[in-house]
């Protein structure tokens, strides 16, 4: 059996207040709270979810924001970094965005293309990058319109402690190697965004887990049979993989692959709009039926926040 991937399906990572984290996500880079809701395994906590105006699988990152936790530190075993892609034209708009909300910058080229680096009010390393693939992100908001809004991931770097290890399995998970530059190893996935993974080939030092560093980054499967082939197919290359979990918008499986950073496969549907409608997907806090009863209590526990435009 041999299997593909489109790429990414989304990103978690841990911050800190979730005033902060939306004010970036949502006022500053112009993405929409597609979904707020709790941590199913942890549900005193947020889950938050970002993306393009429909919440398409390539344009998630969720959030378990954590107020007044320890500082984490990005380093090997993890996601380094998160890209995003813009369309053409689009970068010197990111420039003067970033120079507006007083957002240190630096650009880098890498492969031929040219990025824009800087990190998130907690600490996340994110990048910009201008590519023609991929839907336009038809949502506007704060002054970010859909001829220069973010389209979803480009991609990802990885910190991986045994790097050639992490692009076998990128290769068995159908990524093609189309490069190598410096420190980095390029790969390719099948689809038009979050299919572009560069792995560095040198230590980034000791990671830790906590606010500002990517707990995972899920793949896509393209439905729930997919998916058990995926976990048979995982399975058969020597991974530990876990039962199925149900978390509503998807279904997911997790493993930790051999250079320690954890992925997880993750469904395609049913998406965003199973439980709200997509015209207030983000409004209301939405909880899985097994906390329904206990909505006021936490309702109560976590902090208020709102989706409001930056001057």
């Amino acid at each position: 059996m041999t299997k593909q991937t489109q790429g990414i399906h989304h990103i978690t990572a841990i911050v800190g207040h979730p005033q902060e984290n939306t004010d970036f996500y949502a006022g500053v880079l112009g993405l929409r709270l597609v979904k707020k809701t709790v941590n199913f395994d942890d549900p005193g906590t947020y889950h938050l979810y970002f993306g393009d105006e429909k919440g398409k699988p390539g344009t998630i990152i969720t959030f378990f924001p954590w107020p007044n936790a320890y500082q984490g530190k990005i380093g090997d075993g993890q996601v380094g970094v998160t890209s995003y892609v813009v369309p053409k034209g689009a970068l010197t708009f990111w420039e003067n965005r970033l120079t507006k909300f007083g957002i240190v910058y630096r650009k880098k080229e890498r492969f031929g293309e040219v990025y824009l680096q800087f990190d998130d009010v907690h600490g996340l390393h994110l990048e910009i990058v201008e590519r023609e693939a991929g839907d336009a992100n038809t949502w506007t908001f704060g002054g970010v319109t859909p001829d220069v809004a973010i389209k979803g991931f480009g991609g990802a770097i990885l910190y991986s402690r045994r790097p050639s290890e992490t692009g076998e399995l990128l290769e068995q998970m159908g990524l093609e190697k189309v490069g190598e530059e410096g420190s980095y190893i390029r790969y390719q996935a099948a689809g038009d965004i979050g299919n572009i993974i560069d792995i560095k080939q040198t230590t980034s030092g000791r990671s830790q887990m906590g606010v500002g560093t990517v707990h995972h980054i899920a793949w896509r499967a393209s439905d729930d049979q997919d998916q058990l082939d995926w976990s048979e197919y995982v399975s058969s290359l020597g991974y530990g993989v876990t039962p199925v979990q149900d978390r509503n918008y998807f279904n997911a499986i997790y493993f930790r692959e051999h250079g320690q950073i954890l992925f997880e496969i993750a469904t395609d549907p049913p998406g965003f709009a199973i439980d709200e409608s997509g015209d207030t997907m983000g409004e209301n806090l939405m909880l899985p039926l097994q906390y329904e009863q206990h909505r006021e209590k936490i309702e109560n526990h976590v902090l208020p926040f709102e989706v409001r435009e930056l001057d």
